[in-house]
């Protein structure tokens, strides 16, 4: 049976991680350009940090955001186990190679504390997906649990049956 998960497991993935996923990658299929030059929007152009410009590398990463925030925009909305599950492989299999990227070569157009901020912004999002893994599985856990329980009879309630028929007692065959 695939259960349902647990209300804060779909808000986590609809609330912190699909958005995010979703909206860089519509940015750069859409506005390739505009997305290496100005991404993330606030603060240091991080993409930028690491010339030169590639529309056709920057619209298929465009495309790896984009399909993974509809994966977890998805298992959002759908709230069964096995597609949480699904999604959150997909995203950890794009994440974590990112994170591992940016954490062995630092961008020589970011600053140490843009760099910092860019690994912990990019740490939080692996640990966020970790997280709703762990809560889809041991929510799964605890109600798989919960079903093979047997129950206990409560004091009193023992049933009293009479003692079976020795050979010789009346009654008996």
């Amino acid at each position: 049976m695939d259960d349902l998960v647990p209300r804060w497991v779909r808000i986590g993935l609809g609330v912190a991680l699909a958005p995010a996923q979703l909206l860089t990658g519509l940015w750069a299929v859409v506005a390739t350009r505009s997305w290496f030059d100005d991404f993330p929007g606030l603060g240091p152009a991080l993409v930028a940090a690491e010339p030169p410009f590639n529309a056709h590398l920057a619209s298929d990463a465009g495309g790896g955001f984009l399909a993974t925030g509809v994966a977890l925009a998805a298992a959002a909305v759908l709230a069964r186990r096995s597609a949480v599950y699904v999604a959150l492989l997909a995203y950890l299999s794009l994440a974590l190679p990112h994170l591992a990227y940016h954490a062995a070569n630092p961008a020589a157009g970011l600053s140490g504390t843009a760099q910092a901020v860019n690994l912990a912004m990019l740490s939080s999002g692996v640990a966020m997906a970790m997280l709703l893994g762990w809560g889809t599985w041991s929510s799964a856990g605890a109600r798989d649990r919960a079903r093979t329980r047997t129950p206990t009879p409560s004091r009193g309630s023992e049933r009293h049956t009479a003692a079976p028929s020795r050979p010789g007692d009346r009654g008996a065959t």
